[in-house]
């Protein structure tokens, strides 16, 4: 899943606290037992190549000398300093059982350092919490993540899944089409531009028939576009209605820009949050093209049926495996592999967490070696959620003995 982060401003920071606590857990425990099932051939075949960390010490031809502590791992973008597990803020008090899910799906491509644990993970998932976390002290080591010049501190930001009203064909209010990749996507590079897209009659017929759906809102069609993928409620020809996932599927590799920055610096708005870009584009409905053609980038999608094991789930992430709410984050690969297990602490205005987190995905902003993207999941609750997130963060990685 590719995204991009964009602030927004939502309601009171204890109820969302609260709500990302207890948003999809039950259902995702009801799924636990068959994921076990499929985990089970996943596991078996063979894990993507991962880039497993290094125990060179970094060198620098500035700043004071650099003593690394015994069994220090280095990444390319951060090192790991060994630490005992009693360093992890609240490692004593997470319901683990919930990670567990986004454990067992990193299991379906684990990295080749974890695959030998996935049998004990599908074992594991039907055991209670502090069996979990005594074969997690036996297992594994934890690592304080932090940057070549030793800081420790980064950034916590939010994604999640739009959930759209749509439509099959345009009509009735349904009006802003959202595409599949058209059929020279990988020939033209960079292809057209958004606003070509909206005005060339030849970027125009190259997307003929390639209209998944219709959507009412354009800002909320962008919204879509930035966070890469998301869910769709449409009534289809026969009358039945359906709840379907667009996926991501490609761009046109034109540079991504925001628009609130746009208003920003065109002083039309003080607050660029999306409520503040949605009154905006009210006030200005004659403007609301040239704000959307401010951002060049375009992303194209594909639908996915969703079926209910599906449902309790995210869109693929980066390592290949569905998120999962609460427990899956992006990373900056070069910092952390993917399917790396990571206790992340984050303590601010819009959620407390100390809980264990799976590195299964990545985002164009995510950069950095103490970054992390947290995936809230996916509807109105996720996104007030996700559009506030942006507060203090610390990662321990945790990697096999």
């Amino acid at each position: 899943m590719v995204h991009q982060t964009m602030t927004t401003k939502m309601t009171s920071a204890n109820s969302a606290s609260i709500k990302i606590n207890t948003m999809n857990f039950r259902l995702l425990r009801l799924v636990a037992t068959t994921l076990i099932v499929g985990t089970l051939a996943a596991c078996s075949t063979k894990p993507p190549q991962s880039t497993a960390p290094s125990t060179e010490s970094p060198t620098s031809s500035t700043g004071p000398e650099y003593h690394p502590v015994p069994g220090t791992l280095n990444q390319s973008k951060s090192r790991w300093v060994p630490v005992e597990w009693n360093d992890l803020p609240g490692f004593s008090d997470d319901a683990l059982f919930e990670a567990w899910n986004a454990w067992l799906r990193s299991c379906e491509k684990p990295a080749p350092a974890f695959a030998p644990l996935c049998a004990d993970v599908r074992r594991l998932s039907i055991a209670n919490g502090e069996e979990q976390r005594s074969w997690m002290m036996n297992k594994l080591r934890p690592y304080r993540v932090e940057g070549n010049d030793g800081k420790v501190d980064g950034m916590l930001t939010g994604y999640y899944e739009p959930f759209l009203d749509a439509a099959r064909a345009p009509g009735n209010g349904f009006n802003v089409p959202l595409y599949g990749p058209p059929a020279d996507l990988g020939v033209r590079k960079p292809w057209y531009t958004r606003q070509q897209i909206d005005t060339l009659p030849a970027a125009q017929a190259a997307l003929q028939g390639k209209v998944l759906a219709w959507v009412r809102d354009p800002v909320e069609a962008m919204v879509l576009h930035i966070q890469g993928s998301g869910r769709i409620r449409v009534q289809e020809p026969d009358g039945t209605v359906r709840v379907t996932r667009l996926a991501f599927a490609g761009t046109n590799d034109q540079p991504y820009k925001s628009i609130g920055k746009w208003l920003l610096d065109q002083g039309l708005v003080r607050d660029a949050t999306w409520p503040g870009i949605t009154a905006w584009t009210v006030q200005n409905p004659q403007r609301v093209n040239e704000l959307l053609w401010a951002n060049p980038r375009f992303v194209f999608f594909k639908e996915e049926q969703l079926s209910p094991l599906d449902a309790a789930f995210g869109p693929r992430g980066a390592q290949g495996v569905p998120l999962t709410p609460g427990r899956s984050i992006a990373v900056d690969r070069a910092s952390i592999p993917y399917g790396t297990p990571v206790w992340l602490a984050s303590t601010g205005p819009t959620v407390q967490l100390s809980r264990l987190v799976l590195a299964q995905d990545t985002g164009s902003a995510i950069l950095g070696p103490v970054r992390a993207d947290y995936f809230t999941g996916w509807g109105h609750e996720a996104g007030e959620v996700a559009g506030r997130l942006k507060q203090n963060l610390r990662l321990w990685a945790l990697w096999p003995r």
